[in-house]
């Protein structure tokens, strides 16, 4: 599939040719033509505000707040016309790309597979939102005999803080099935009726009591909060870059989507088209770009009423209580009965996997549980194995490096979790690479020289029998428009095509998104309604080409364990034996 570059608006000019390097060189562009100038603050329902100093929180060094100051003061003096009547706008690239008809309709698909329930028109107020406390569940037909391989139904009834049944759906709820003694969990697939019920469906996959647990992460309410957020404020986490010359330096505001209408500096790469802006500096060049790096959160998107929806032990990831038995008792099968079951097949199979003693059992390929040291050096002997994407695959390399003694990090000087970073075992001819994915990336800093983008770096691997691939990109993405995305995975998927074409035995793995702790603020920036989203998305775009996945989803959403951004070390494990299995597959 060929990737289009965006189309840029004709008062962009034209791309620079390659420097001699061969990285994107940057360019200043005027501001776009035909765009409103941002000039005034919009009022509570305008959704769109200049974006100044106080709304970007403390996280801002004097430099960075210097130059913010700077573009408000400009923004003011060009307000200060008694004919100017404008209202802000973003200028947003993702909203000038140009798709192929085929590309249009994927993204059309993608689009119907994450509409989500609304609730009815006009503001809700908070005592008429989901309440957990007065919410409940029911296990259907509680009393019948189970077996291992049946279908439990529990139906779960939704109602507010006056404990009256809501009328419509649009509820963001998580479900598994558990039994703490066995240390076995798996989760459970929702299906939202619309009208305040919702039926939960699980697979009952080992014998024994098994509890059922149910949890509302967002009321309906609260995610239509997400959902404007999303769409009129992909600016709420901001990133800055350090521009230098000799002793001067500033520091300006970046982003894929910047307000105003002052002059920026376009460093989109030229190779994939991925846009990314800053503002342009007013005494440096664009070239002098020295670093990347987050520079925070903005605050007060709310308002007072918005904020009651995200509440920490109110209606955040809260329990919701039966209103009667919370399990059922499950009677065992045959070894060969058991065994059919693990080896489901087909795209229906719901779980894809489950923990049984603290170890994950996937249903539609076979694992391994690399135990020693010496299996793990053993399976990747000869490779050399890439982790592309964020702190979450990360962990990958971190674990290997951490546990396999023969594996030693080169240091390569880079910064504290942001890398690049390289491990090598000499004595069985191993190397693990890690690169963190291009901007946006929320990391601390970044050298500039070391912003790469996926699509380009998979373009520059031969590829071989002996190179493994470990991809993930999702968390840095949730607090943009989807079309963002969409992009970001259609020029990565591109790449690992033309990978795979030139060589077919190179090994691909995508690993999945997975849960979170969230509290009020996190839930704005990083919620799992946002990264089940995008999880959606990675799992369709990348189906049907040959590549496999580890469903870390599932493995955090199933486990005991409390909820992690970054899961401990017993997920961990099993994460990297679904990886290390298809990489030195179970001959069977």
């Amino acid at each position: 599939m060929l990737t289009r570059f965006p189309q840029l608006p004709p008062s962009l000019g034209q791309s620079r040719p390659l420097p001699s390097s061969g990285r994107p060189q940057a360019m200043v562009f005027p501001p776009p033509k035909g765009r409103a100038r941002a000039v005034e603050r919009g009022g509570a329902g305008s959704g769109r505000r200049w974006l100044g100093p106080r709304d970007l929180g403390p996280h801002l060094d004097h430099n960075t707040v210097s130059a913010l100051n700077w573009i408000k003061e400009t923004g003011d003096q060009q307000s200060s016309s008694p004919t100017t009547k404008t209202t802000q706008k973003h200028y947003c690239d993702y909203e000038h790309q140009t798709l192929s008809k085929r590309e249009q309709a994927e993204e059309e698909s993608l689009f119907a597979a994450i509409q989500w329930p609304n609730p009815p028109v006009g503001k809700i107020p908070f005592i008429r939102s989901t309440d957990p406390a007065h919410s409940n569940f029911v296990i259907v037909n509680s009393h019948v005999r189970f077996k291992v391989g049946d279908q439990l139904e529990v139906s779960v009834h939704m109602k507010d803080f006056q404990g009256k049944p809501k009328q419509y759906g649009g509820d963001y709820i998580q479900a598994r099935i558990h039994s703490p003694l066995l240390k076995a969990g798996a989760t459970g697939r929702v299906v939202d009726d619309q009208n305040g019920f919702y039926k939960i469906f699980f697979t009952l996959l080992w014998p024994g009591e098994v509890r059922v647990s149910v949890s509302l992460v967002h009321p309906s309410e609260g995610i239509q909060v997400l959902q404007r957020l999303r769409e009129e404020r992909p600016d709420r986490v901001y990133f800055k870059s350090l521009f230098r010359s000799g002793s001067t330096s500033e520091t300006t505001v970046c982003n894929v989507c910047l307000p105003g209408d002052l002059p920026v500096c376009n460093f989109t790469d030229l190779y994939t088209g991925e846009p990314w802006f800053c503002y342009k500096p007013r005494k440096l060049s664009c070239a002098s770009r020295i670093n990347h790096a987050k520079g925070g959160y903005q605050k007060s998107l709310l308002t007072p009423s918005e904020s009651l929806f995200f509440q920490t032990d109110v209606n955040i990831k809260v329990p919701i209580l039966p209103s009667g038995p919370d399990s059922v008792t499950v009677e065992p099968l045959g070894f060969t009965e058991s065994a059919n079951l693990d080896r489901s097949q087909g795209p229906a199979v719901f779980p894809l996997g489950y923990y049984y003693h603290d170890k994950w059992r996937p249903r539609t390929s076979w694992i391994r549980h690399f135990n020693k040291t010496a299996d793990i050096s053993e399976c990747l002997q000869g490779k050399v194995v890439h982790f592309f994407g964020d702190s979450t695959i990360r962990q990958w390399f971190e674990y290997l490096t951490t546990f396999v003694p023969d594996l030693v990090e080169f240091n390569l000087g880079s910064p504290k979790n942001v890398g690049p970073f390289m491990s090598v075992d000499l004595k069985h001819n191993v190397l693990l690479k890690f690169r963190c994915h291009g901007p946006p990336i929320r990391f601390t800093t970044v050298f500039s020289s070391e912003l790469r983008y996926i699509a380009n770096e998979l373009n520059g691997i031969v590829g071989g029998r002996n190179t493994v691939i470990a991809i993930t990109i999702w968390s840095h993405f949730s607090t943009f428009p989807v079309e963002v995305y969409i992009r970001r995975l259609r020029n990565i998927r591109r790449s690992i095509v033309l990978l795979l074409d030139r060589s077919p035995k190179t090994l691909v793995v995508i690993r999945t998104a997975n849960v979170q702790e969230l509290g009020p603020e996190v839930s704005l920036f990083n919620s799992d309604w946002y990264s089940f989203q995008l999880d959606t998305i990675m799992r369709k775009m990348f189906s049907g080409i040959a590549v496999f996945f580890v469903d870390a989803w599932e493995m955090s959403l199933a486990h005991y364990l409390p909820h992690n951004l970054h899961p401990q070390d017993v997920i961990i494990k099993n994460q990297i034996d679904a990886f290390l299995s298809f990489v030195c597959p179970l001959e069977t």
